[in-house]
């Protein structure tokens, strides 16, 4: 027990950016793990991005039509719980968060 409670105050002083880095380091691993695998079935998982404790992922080629892809982002989720230590929620989206998939506005006429 007081081993655990050294650990938690040693990861407690720890900058932000160093635990957000290693976050991101634990999260990246665990999907690079599971690749090979959903490439050997025509699929493949990218990570997106990473948002407190949701980690968007973008799942392509086979994985995107799979009837098991629920299970897939279950079990992906699980191992980084697993490694992480903590809650998070895996969040297949659909594109680059960065850059909408659709354009909401109208385009403005020309002048």
């Amino acid at each position: 027990m007081l081993a655990e409670t050294d650990e938690l105050k040693t990861e407690e002083r720890k900058p932000a950016s160093d635990r957000q880095a290693e976050r991101e380091a634990i999260i990246r691993a665990v999907i690079e793990e599971v690749r090979p695998n959903l490439k050997r079935d025509g699929g493949d998982c990218e990570l997106v991005e990473i948002e407190g404790n949701k980690v968007m992922v973008k799942m392509t080629g086979a994985c995107v039509f799979c009837k098991l892809a629920s299970e897939t982002i279950e079990g992906i989720q699980s191992k980084i719980v697993e490694r992480l230590g903590e809650l998070v929620r895996l969040i297949p989206v659909a594109g680059s968060l960065n850059k909408p998939l659709i354009n909401l506005k109208a385009p403005t006429p020309a002048q």
